[in-house]
């Protein structure tokens, strides 16, 4: 058995079909008496739910959240929750709403109750990443952990099935690399290979009957697992390419996590042969980047950076970015088999051996 250290993350959690109706109790239990309602523009029909359910205790709803959170936005958003006096933020959807929650009570310290409508999984971690001047910087700060996470698997019906399986990819991503991760303890391989196996068995079944209230519980459930470990250890090159690759060339946020993370994981392969066998396990295949690719590609998901949009002339600076301010990593990052993998990653190869 190894040596680590375990620190639990404050946080309350109330999970089932229709939770929802539980919002203005939860408010209550926060001690807060006027909440900004947070969203995405195409998500501002349930933000209007969730204010009707609020009643007098909702100060309004702000429906600018974006991918990758700006910083102009950041800051408007915090300007708009204290002109209204809002004490306390309710961010619905998914990680681009819990992003800008994150950011406003960064500088503000109000406490942020979460609705996710994704599989995001960020509700569940103290990390909080803000763009500027086209670069995602990001940090761990216990102000920006959300207090309150109601998770209503209802809400995720109306969730198309291409995004739910990216974003159920991008979910399997935060355990992947806690598996490997230099200040994992074995709490957390529990937890990640659990809510690997979860999203692994729910997937198919979203894609086979979006409806099916069953897998979408458990797809929600690998989630919240997925984000608990994603919150209790350091993220090392799978996410720092994302995150190269979202914050400085607008990529879409799951779907890279689910084209780069075969890759990722091979290149770590070497130095993480637990891991992989580990994930292996949980997808029910033999090689575990292999396995995540295997069911991206299966259930119809993007595997290839092309297609999201990235240029090839843009590799080489992407690669560039990426060995900046590095994250603890298994394997040492090497310019020439880092550049290679974003070759790989572009043209949506296998991963390699």
């Amino acid at each position: 058995m190894r040596n680590f250290t375990w620190n639990g993350q404050p946080g309350r959690v109330v999970f089932g079909a229709g939770v929802l109706a539980q919002l203005a109790p939860e408010i209550e239990r926060l001690g807060a008496r006027r909440a900004l309602v947070l969203c995405t523009p195409e998500q501002r029909g349930i933000a209007e739910r969730v204010a009707g359910l609020l009643g007098d205790r909702c100060a309004g709803v702000y429906d600018r959240a974006v991918m990758h959170v700006p910083i102009e936005t950041a800051r408007e958003a915090r300007a708009q929750a204290q002109s209204l006096g809002a004490d306390c933020a309710v961010a619905v959807g998914g990680g681009s709403t819990t992003g800008l929650g994150k950011a406003i009570a960064l500088e503000s310290g109000l406490p942020i109750l979460c609705i996710p409508t994704t599989y995001a999984g960020s509700e569940m971690t103290p990390i909080y990443g803000i763009t500027e001047a086209g670069l995602k910087k990001t940090g761990k700060d216990a102000r920006v952990l959300p207090r309150t996470v109601l998770y209503d698997p209802e809400l995720t019906r109306s969730l198309p099935a291409g995004l739910s399986v990216t974003s159920g990819l991008n979910a399997i991503a935060h355990a992947a690399e806690g598996l490997y991760a230099v200040d994992g303890n074995p709490v957390m391989d529990l937890m990640a290979q659990e809510g690997i196996a979860a999203l692994g068995r729910a997937l198919p079944g979203i894609v086979r009957d979006p409806s099916d209230l069953g897998a979408r519980s458990d797809a929600l459930y690998g989630a919240w697992l997925c984000g608990v470990v994603l919150g209790n250890v350091s993220m090392a090159l799978h996410h720092k390419l994302c995150h190269t690759l979202g914050g400085s060339f607008d990529l879409p946020h799951a779907e890279t996590h689910t084209v780069v993370l075969p890759h990722a994981l091979a290149y770590n392969a070497v130095a993480a042969p637990q891991a992989m066998e580990r994930i292996a396990r949980a997808l029910g295949g033999t090689s575990g980047p292999r396995a995540v690719q295997d069911l991206a590609r299966r259930l119809g998901a993007p595997v290839a950076l092309r297609d999201l949009g990235l240029a090839q002339a843009d590799l080489d600076r992407a690669c560039d970015i990426a060995l900046q301010n590095q994250y603890p990593n298994p394997r040492p990052l090497e310019r020439a088999a880092l550049r290679q993998l974003l070759q790989d990653a572009w043209e949506g190869a296998p991963p390699a051996a």
